[in-house]
């Protein structure tokens, strides 16, 4: 900016007879600009300083987090996430929504001792069981969560058979399911080494702070290798309706009017009489008779042997169905599918047994709705031995399940 001199600086050397008129010379300008200030200013800048435009922040703009429910559970349809509260470390908030905390801990990189910053969200390997009353469909039961402390303290060989009783567990009430959020999912992002919570913004195109809001992340958005975090939604614009079209009237026809349906050409000129041959007619094909194939037998070199020589009524679907459910006469017996140690005897909410067999450190076969068990808890069987049988009347069937740890597998994949 030019500074400006004082005015007797300025008017210094002149004579004494043109000094009033070089005084009313230099005011009148000031007096012009004056004046200009008397009418009314425009604050509307857009577009005249250097371009600066909000096109980019409005289209990046995110929705909030919704709010977890009183266990802390933030549920979509393809995975929960849990929110830790004010001194929570991982095993805390495991404990609080029911799954074991080595299993969380793992799954995010971290280990269950480890504090966690109020609003940090913690991702699930698994849907949580349900703590609360409710609904559910009877019988219903999640193998991992009722045998997953007796799977895994069981050792891998019997030390003593005799001296271990069978588990009792009570009856739990139904589960009611948890809220599921509606509308658009988040996506899930695992952190790979060298990204940052920065590089992640960008990636996805949203702000570095919505990220850290939504995630719960510290002062200086640090993130660690192997964390999951929910990259935030963006704000869906609301449609807009014009006042043409919100006045228009919505025209209602009656059934049968409407666009007039073309005639047909052949309506204005009938066809010509045409006598048309049939078609060779080919002599039909001499039926065999379907020759009767014998039920194929199961090879015994497969990896397991069926728990019961039956039929397959209900068959495996990850999610839904974590087994196969196999029928067979009441009171027909249940062989274990490979050798290997009994972890765990419990129940299911309708005070069904269950029996668990460790073949591996990692590999479990569950039989479910069974009857009149002939093992305990940590003996030793071999394949093919019977450890149960089947319950009478309409419940003549056994549910079969092959886990990887808490992974269920398709049973199938171990008996062809």
């Amino acid at each position: 900016m030019t500074r400006i001199p004082p005015a007797r600086t300025v008017f210094r050397g002149l004579p004494h007879s043109v000094l009033p008129r070089a005084r009313l010379l230099a005011v009148l300008p000031l007096a012009g600009a004056l004046a200009a200030c008397q009418s009314p200013l425009d604050y509307d800048l857009r577009g005249q300083i250097g371009g600066f435009n909000t096109t980019t922040a409005a289209q990046s703009a995110t929705a909030n987090r919704p709010a977890p429910d009183a266990r802390g559970l933030i549920s979509y349809p393809s995975y929960q996430v849990a929110v830790a509260q004010r001194g929570d470390t991982v095993g805390d908030v495991a404990a609080r929504i029911g799954l074991p905390a080595g299993e969380v801990a793992r799954f995010n990189g971290m280990e269950p001792g480890d504090a966690m910053r109020q609003g940090e969200v913690l991702a699930l390997p698994r849907r949580a069981p349900a703590s609360q009353p409710g609904a559910a469909a009877p019988g219903s039961v999640d193998i991992a969560t009722l045998a997953g402390e007796a799977i895994d303290s069981a050792p891998l060989t019997s030390p003593n058979a005799g001296s271990v009783t069978t588990t009792e567990i009570q009856p739990v009430p139904n589960p009611q399911p948890a809220k599921v959020q509606s509308g658009p999912e988040p996506v899930r992002h695992k952190v790979k080494r060298g990204e940052t919570a920065y590089t992640i913004s960008r990636l996805y195109q949203v702000p570095v702070k919505s990220l850290a809001e939504w995630n719960g992340l510290g002062s200086d958005f640090a993130v660690r290798e192997g964390q999951y975090l929910l990259i935030p939604l963006k704000e869906q614009p609301a449609a807009e309706v014009t006042p043409a079209a919100a006045a228009a009237p919505v025209v209602v026809t009656e059934p049968g009017a409407g666009s007039e349906t073309p005639v047909p050409p052949s309506a204005s000129k009938p066809l010509p009489e045409e006598k048309v041959e049939p078609a060779a007619v080919k002599p039909a094909a001499e039926t065999l008779p379907k020759p009767e194939l014998p039920e194929p037998t199961r090879s015994s070199s497969a990896a397991m042997a069926y728990p019961v020589q039956g039929k397959i009524i209900k068959t495996y679907s990850k999610g839904s169905n974590d087994g196969i459910d196999i029928a067979g006469p009441a009171g027909a017996p249940v062989n274990a599918a490979e050798a290997g140690t009994v972890a765990a005897i419990t129940k299911d909410s309708s005070n069904v047994p269950i029996v668990v067999i460790r073949h591996s450190q990692k590999l479990l076969t569950v039989y479910q709705n069974v009857g009149n068990i002939t093992v305990k808890k940590g003996d030793s069987v071999v394949r093919g031995q019977r450890i149960a049988s089947l319950r009478g009347g309409d419940d003549a069937y056994v549910h079969f399940e092959v886990r990887d740890g808490f992974e269920s597998i398709d049973p199938l994949n171990y008996l062809n």
